[in-house]
């Protein structure tokens, strides 16, 4: 059994992938990394024409009335960002920090039961104007955007801004 996390001690990184990413080993990877992970609820991560997607559990995620609660949601859609840029990242063999910048969302209808949430570049371009700051200042940012679906009906949008800094 692993030691629990310790405040202001970094949790070693994965080494990057030597060809496709293993998602598997990454969520396990990220729970172990991030302990809250483990109790979001994420049952499964696919990635797939630049977008990253979660199947995640209703239950874990309930607020009082029975529905999703705002705030894990909201959590759920932060982390997808880091991860997306993460990932994105490790296929370009950078190991850099990624951090949230700025976020909004909006709730647009109750979630019900076990849901999909999507994360993929704002706008086409991002990833190779992202790539481009890389190169020339070592860090960027790119701004995701995440949808929330339970069933057919969208029930959250969200808007992310991330930066990844440059190394140490």
């Amino acid at each position: 059994m692993s030691q629990p996390r310790q405040p202001g001690i970094p949790h070693p990184r994965l080494p990057l992938p030597e060809g496709e990413e293993d998602l598997v080993a990454f969520q396990h990877w990220l729970e172990a990394a991030i302990p809250m992970v483990e109790a979001l609820g994420i049952t499964r991560m696919s990635q797939a024409s630049g977008a990253l997607t979660w199947q995640l559990a209703l239950t874990p995620n309930l607020n009082d009335k029975g529905t999703g609660f705002g705030g894990a949601l909201s959590a759920q859609a932060t982390l997808q960002g880091w991860c997306w840029v993460t990932l994105w990242l490790r296929q370009q063999g950078r190991a850099q920090d990624v951090v949230v910048a700025e976020a909004s969302q909006r709730f647009l209808a109750p979630v019900t039961g076990d849901y999909r949430m999507t994360c993929a570049p704002s706008h086409p371009d991002g990833p190779a104007q992202l790539a481009a700051k890389l190169s020339e200042r070592g860090k960027g940012s790119i701004e995701l955007t995440h949808q929330l679906y339970c069933g057919d009906s969208l029930c959250l949008e969200a808007i992310g801004r991330y930066a990844v800094l440059p190394n140490a």
